[in-house]
Parts: C-alpha cells; sequence; structure tokens
C-alpha cells in the first residue's frame, strides 16, 4: 500500500514516524512551504519537511493544493491512501484522489470541538477528557465519518501543552491502527449523525473549536477562579494568556487556583516581594508560578520578583 501523508508541526511528525517503522511505503509527504522566521528572516523549514528530508522521502510543498502542476505529480505518484495530521484544509479534487479515500487524525473527539483549535478549547472547558479520532474527509471541515479514536483524562496539572504531547503520541498509534484496519478492509466508519443521535446530542450540544485570536488570549479578571484557571493552562504554552503589570504585558503559563473569598477588587494583585504573586478574581485568587513581562524571557515567579519591583 503506498501512501501520502500530509502534515507540518512536530504533532504531525510521530504519526509519519510510526508509518516508516512499520514498514510502510511512503510515497510522498506534502508539507507547508519553508517560510522567513527569526531575527534574521532565515528560511525555517516545517518539522515534517525536516523529518522526511532525514529520512529521505519525497518532499512536496505547493503554495495551493489545486496548481494544475501540483496535481499532476501527486496523482502520478500513484498512492492508495492519503493520511493528513495537523494540515491544512484540502481541497476535493485532492481528498478524492486515491482509491482507499483520504483520513484525518483530529485533536478531539469527535463530532466534540470541531475546528482549529481543538486541544485549547478542550481544556479551557474544563473538560475532563479529550482524545483523538480519525475519521474519512468530506465536504465540510471535521465532519466525516468515524473510524476510531481515543481518549485521555484531563486533570488540573495538565496544560494544552501537556496534552498536545500526549495525544500527539496516543494519535500516531491511532494512525497505525486506522492504516492496519484499511488495510486488511476492517473498516466500519460511524457517520457523525448517528454518533450525535445516540449520544442524545442535538446540534446546540455540540463544542465548537475555532481558531484562537489574541482577544481570546485577554484575561477576564471578573470571572470565577475556576474559568480563569482553565483558560490559562488552555492557552499555555502557546499562544498564552495574558493581562497588564503596570503598564506592561504580563504572560502567564502557570498557575494554581485558590478559592476564597476577600474584598480585593477582581485584577489587583497582592505580593510578598519575594515568593508569591497573585491576582483576586471573583471568588478568590490565581496565583502565579510561571510567566514572562514583556521584554524578558520566561522565569519562575521567585525569579520574576527579585529583579522586579511591584
Amino acid at each position: 500500500m503506498k501512501i501520502i501523508f500530509m502534515g507540518t508541526p512536530d504533532f504531525a511528525v510521530a504519526s509519519l514516524n510510526i508509518l516508516v517503522e512499520n514498514g510502510y511505503e511512503i510515497a510522498g509527504v506534502i508539507t507547508a512551504p519553508d517560510k522567513p522566521a527569526g531575527r534574521g528572516q532565515q528560511l525555517s523549514q516545517s518539522a515534517v519537511k525536516k523529518y522526511a528530508v532525514e529520512h529521505n522521502l519525497k518532499v512536496l510543498q505547493p503554495e495551493k493544493l489545486k496548481n494544475p502542476e501540483f496535481l499532476s505529480e501527486l496523482k502520478s505518484l500513484d498512492a492508495d491512501l492519503f493520511i493528513v495530521v495537523a494540515f491544512r484544509m484540502l481541497p476535493e479534487v485532492v481528498w478524492n484522489m486515491p482509491a482507499l479515500g483520504t483520513f484525518n487524525l483530529h485533536g478531539s473527539l469527535l463530532p466534540q470541538y470541531r475546528g482549529a483549535a481543538p486541544i485549547n478549547w478542550a481544556v479551557i472547558n474544563g473538560e475532563k477528557e479529550t482524545g483523538v479520532s480519525t475519521f474519512f474527509l468530506q465536504h465540510d471541515i471535521d465532519t466525516g465519518n468515524i473510524i476510531f479514536n481515543a481518549k485521555t483524562e484531563i486533570n488540573d496539572e495538565d496544560s494544552a501543552g501537556s496534552i498536545h504531547d500526549r495525544l500527539m503520541l496516543i494519535g500516531a498509534d491511532l494512525v497505525l491502527k486506522t492504516v492496519q484496519a484499511i488495510q486488511n478492509n476492517e473498516v466500519h466508519a460511524v457517520p457523525q449523525e448517528q454518533v450525535i443521535a445516540n449520544l442524545g446530542l442535538n446540534g446546540t450540544d455540540l463544542r465548537h473549536a475555532p481558531k484562537i485570536f489574541k482577544d481570546d488570549c485577554k484575561i477576564n479578571w471578573n470571572q470565577p477562579t475556576e474559568t480563569i484557571f482553565n483558560h490559562i493552562r488552555g492557552l499555555s504554552p502557546y499562544p498564552t494568556a495574558f493581562t497588564e503589570l503596570n503598564g506592561l504585558t504580563l504572560k502567564l503559563f502557570k498557575t494554581e487556583k485558590e478559592i476564597n473569598s476577600h474584598t480585593q477588587s477582581p485584577g489587583s494583585f497582592l505580593s510578598d516581594g519575594k515568593k508569591y504573586l497573585k491576582f483576586a478574581t471573583q471568588n478568590g485568587f490565581i496565583n502565579v508560578l510561571d510567566l514572562q513581562l514583556q521584554g524578558k524571557k520566561r522565569m519562575s515567579v521567585e525569579e520574576f520578583l527579585r529583579g522586579y519591583r511591584l
């Protein structure tokens, strides 16, 4: 079976690697074009391209997925199956090309959290579990028939970063399981509408995972402690929740929650100037553990307080 793999960031590398390690023929790897990055604006390769080059895999980097030359070259590779992990939306002319179809690995338990940022939103919304799903692509994004899923718990110590790393490995195993099932003609994909009906849900019960913008990252201290705590860890380490401290942007990476009645105005802070810094919420405090002040590196709260007078 010849496979075309499509992906860009680190999250996709584990899935590509498990296919290579299990001896599957990767006819080509499709990834994002190199982009200028850093102060010198040197061209930077995607994590998937770096892996592909190291393993002598054919790499295609189309600017436009409907480009006739790209489509012609893609067709000439004569692959049986396309696999998509953390890539962009595909036009039908691409996902409809292989005989065995195109499946995608998505970072949620579909049909919940369709969209660009499923891991972030699951943590932000205080979910106790999440997972990954494989599904066949169809017209509407993230709505195709589900092949398999796998779950993991979300606990208070988790952030979007730790869930990302866990799902990256769980997802790779699921990709391999899915390929093996397709190869053995053992797939019984289930329409998402059927899953929704079986769970007794309707359209309004589904949670979505849209792209996160800067305004989504600003902390609203006039909220319950639990809500703010989930918001911060759901955006850590990227794109990162932030507030303002003496007119400067303060990013918060790791915090603890403290439910406590008080008379402080939400958003005001308390500190001993040595070991703790905490911000008042509607019903308690958020104790800051890891932070980054505008123009400075990320550091612990103790490091910060040693060098900054509040």
